[in-house]
């Protein structure tokens, strides 16, 4: 694949390998799919992050259509070789990456005002503020690459969704844009951090901080099922990434398809 060799995001991350490498694209179709055209066509280093500044079709979770205006946000898919991870076990990786997003925002903000909303999207009170879209490619019973898709709103000041907001939009006295290289090379670093935990202590180690970072967690919220509208409280995850809802006396798993958060 022929990419440009101008990079604009010239970072120096202090990783051993996330962000060391940095392909920068100035329009895309897609930076997962790009990313997925060079593992299939070359040896790509762990840790390679494919950036642009605007894509043409972004995606995100359930299908949805990723907004973000031109050279305003972070847009970016970081290529992960998490040969490590047993197939069962994938979710863990979910989790290692929201942690890291996590923390990354919460740099910036008073944690409690940011929260992960299952699986893996990111909110600044009742806001969206980051979202994720893992796609794994598996060798029999284990991973054997990873492709993470993440968008930062960032600087952008409109939303044809008013359920979003931007880091700029949530720091309402900051004058001045956010410098979009400084705060990936922040990012680069976090994510580094949980995924090197996610190798060395297993999924378990990191289980509980994403749950305390649950939006909604141990909290009566309104669930859609179907169509079937419920009340009910997220209690935990499974080992499969299955969101755990208490119903009365009852504990349902949903899959991601399988129900819908009403607030």
């Amino acid at each position: 694949m022929d990419l440009p060799s101008v990079q604009l995001y010239n970072i120096t991350p202090k990783t051993l390998f996330i962000g060391r490498k940095v392909i920068f694209l100035p329009t895309c179709h897609s930076t997962n799919d790009t990313a997925s055209s060079l593992l299939r066509e070359a040896a790509v280093p762990e840790g390679t992050l494919v950036v642009t500044d605007y894509q043409t079709a972004g995606r995100g979770q359930r299908g949805n259509h990723w907004e973000a205006d031109a050279g305003k946000n972070l847009v970016l898919s970081l290529v992960l070789k998490p040969v490590f991870i047993k197939a069962s076990e994938q979710f863990g990786l979910s989790v290692a990456i929201s942690l890291g997003i996590h923390e990354f925002l919460a740099g910036y903000f008073p944690e409690e005002d940011i929260t992960i909303k299952w699986p893996n999207d990111h909110y600044h009170k009742d806001r969206k503020i980051a979202g994720v879209l893992v796609e794994n490619t598996l060798n029999k019973h284990t991973l054997e690459s990873s492709i993470v898709g993440i968008g930062v709103n960032v600087n952008q000041t409109r939303f044809v969704e008013n359920k979003a907001v931007s880091m700029r939009m949530a720091t309402q006295e900051r004058s001045g844009e956010f410098d979009l290289a400084v705060l990936l090379t922040e990012l680069a670093q976090h994510l580094e951090s949980n995924y090197l935990q996610l190798r060395t202590k297993g999924p378990e180690s990191l289980k509980e901080r994403y749950l305390l970072r649950l939006y909604g967690y141990q909290q009566e919220r309104t669930f859609s099922q179907q169509g079937r509208l419920f009340r009910g409280r997220i209690v935990g995850v499974d080992a499969i990434g299955r969101l755990q809802v208490a119903e009365g006396p009852a504990i349902h798993a949903f899959g991601l398809k399988e129900i819908q958060f009403l607030g």
